[in-house]
């Protein structure tokens, strides 16, 4: 029994004599080492902070109507002009933004009128949806016989507006509704007495508040 004991304890000895590698310890893996934590760090870098207050010009993709949407209503639509911050374009033009119609009412229920109010909620870069804190966007209708309440950009002014926009100047209002049929201005339509702001119409909102976003590929 002692010799076997012996000759097992001989024959171990003998193999970490010729493979080391057996009884090697292997090195510790550094979580800031992997793939993916390099990857995060690369992303979180690469933010920009877009500044509350910036405008967002968007083209709508869904149409929205105060006699068939409810308020929690989502809309999808797309930017207008490129979202940057100085020269630094975060998101181009074409990128996709989802809003929600915040409140909604038809005529006959509140005082005769309609009204829309709605605001943009996310902003996909890069396959993810990254939120947004935006102005309310207001169209109301003045009742029955009457126009709505809202000024609407066309032709030269349209223009005025997306340059002011893409050049971050101060000159176009907020809540402008327009459309490029022939260069003029499409308001809400009054249906009836109802209000619609159809597919392919611009709204214009801003920022909230600032908003931290990474640069598209």
């Amino acid at each position: 029994m002692r010799k076997g004991i012996v000759g097992a304890a001989t024959l171990l000895a003998g193999l970490v004599t010729v493979n080391p590698s057996l009884c090697a310890i292997p090195p510790t893996v550094r979580l800031s080492e992997t793939p993916m934590t390099a990857t995060l760090a690369a992303q979180n870098a690469q933010k920009i902070t877009i500044p509350a207050g910036t405008r967002i010009l968007v083209r709508m993709i869904d149409s929205v109507d105060s006699s068939k949407q409810k308020a929690g209503y989502r809309f999808s639509a797309s930017l207008e002009t490129n979202l940057q911050d100085d020269n630094v374009v975060v998101a181009p033009r074409g990128t996709l933004v989802y809003g929600v119609l915040a409140s909604a009412s038809s005529a006959g229920r509140m005082s005769g009128s309609s009204e829309l109010t709605l605001e943009l909620t996310d902003i996909v870069i890069n396959g993810t949806a990254y939120p947004l804190l935006t102005s309310t966007y207001a169209v109301k209708g003045s009742g029955e016989g009457g126009n709505t309440a809202k000024k609407v950009i066309g032709g030269t002014g349209l223009g005025a507006l997306i340059g002011g926009i893409a050049g971050g100047g101060k000159g176009a209002g907020i809540g402008a509704l327009v459309g490029l049929a022939g260069g003029t201005a499409i308001a809400a339509s009054k249906k009836g007495e109802q209000l619609t702001i159809p597919s392919e119409s611009l709204l214009e909102f801003r920022l909230a508040q600032p908003a931290p976003l990474p640069v598209a590929n």
